[in-house]
């Protein structure tokens, strides 16, 4: 087999590379002056739903100089294919129509929707593969179940809520998550054979859990997904600040992303034969000034020791990121 050519393969695979590869979440969003240009008055779902507006705002980063391009679509894509319709509440987020509230409404949702359901992402991915002519490698992503079902559930970030239907009803909740795992696991397949490099997973909110929480409803969900054999391209699992790394290094994912709560030195130490992502402070990108971005990107740099190690944000890039600081951070690798 043919070596990738790819920074961001190659440093997945651990192979030697002149400099990390970088990109960063949300490196398509409304950060960026051009992305909100390109957007318009359209309503989120109407943008990220026309495929070839969803492309173009794929492609915008890659005029800073990042290693890969992630496609633009919305978390709740998988579950709009599966049969639940959402709406965009300001200050609220994905908001579904019919929130899950029983073991018939999970019924109801498709756990393999046929492609067709989610035919923009198909067309996205090929016109950015059009566009790319194999230039930078491409990622897609899926939410994992945890986080998915808190959406599908109506309650987003509100634990207490989510706690209090888990107690309630946990044949409904135990089954919502295996239907999630199983819709995950089939949606990455076919971006995967529709050519994606490598994919993450995002469990956004997971890592608020208790470690026995985290243990039930997110780990054995990790695990299903990224040694589901269709899938057979590189992972990159995400869940925000989790406390519970060890948990995370055991789900099989190839790149583990960290937060600022994380010591990237240190786990570079104790695990030289694993792939890190991070973990320059998304908060430092919209506060701080391009210097003090340059300068922590290239700590993050000599943190990650050159090897097995994608550079990253904790988490995504905030809307009020100035955009000179997301240049200083690409270059800050890029320039060695």
């Amino acid at each position: 087999m043919n070596e990738p050519r790819h920074l961001l393969i190659r440093a997945i695979r651990g192979l030697p590379t002149p400099r990390p590869p970088v990109w960063a979440m949300r490196q398509a969003g409304r950060w960026d002056p051009e992305f909100n240009r390109l957007r318009g008055k359209l309503s989120f779902y109407e943008f990220s739903e026309n495929a070839e507006l969803s492309a173009q705002a794929s492609l915008l980063p890659r005029r800073f100089g990042v290693d890969t391009i992630i496609l633009f679509y919305d978390i709740t894509t998988l579950t709009v294919a599966m049969g639940q319709k959402y709406a965009l509440i300001p200050q609220r987020g994905p908001v579904p129509d019919r929130p899950i509230r029983s073991r018939a409404d999970v019924e109801a949702l498709d756990p393999r929707p046929d492609a067709d359901r989610f035919r923009h992402v198909l067309r996205i991915l090929e016109l950015v593969k059009q566009e790319l002519a194999g230039d930078l490698p491409i990622l897609v992503f899926a939410g994992a179940p945890f986080t998915l079902a808190s959406y599908a559930l109506g309650v987003g970030k509100d634990l207490p809520a989510l706690r209090r239907f888990a107690g309630e009803q946990p044949e409904v909740w135990d089954a919502l998550l295996q239907r999630l795992a199983e819709a995950a696991g089939h949606f990455l397949a076919t971006l995967a054979r529709h050519g994606a490099d490598a994919y993450q997973l995002f469990d956004s909110w997971a890592g608020g859990l208790t470690e026995a929480e985290y243990l039930r409803w997110a780990s054995p969900w990790h695990r299903m997904i990224f040694h589901n054999p269709e899938i057979n391209i590189p992972s990159i699992l995400f869940v925000k600040e989790c406390p519970y790394v060890e948990h995370m290094l055991s789900s099989g994912a190839d790149v583990i992303s960290l937060g600022t709560r994380h010591d990237l030195a240190d786990l570079r130490r104790k695990f030289p034969e694993q792939t890190f992502q991070g973990n320059v402070s998304d908060e430092l990108l919209r506060t701080g000034t391009p210097e003090q971005v340059a300068e922590a990107t290239r700590q993050c740099v000599r943190a990650g020791g050159r090897y097995r190690h994608i550079v990253n944000l904790s988490h995504g890039l905030d809307r009020d990121t100035p955009v000179a600081n997301f240049a200083a951070f690409v270059a800050a690798v890029r320039e060695g």
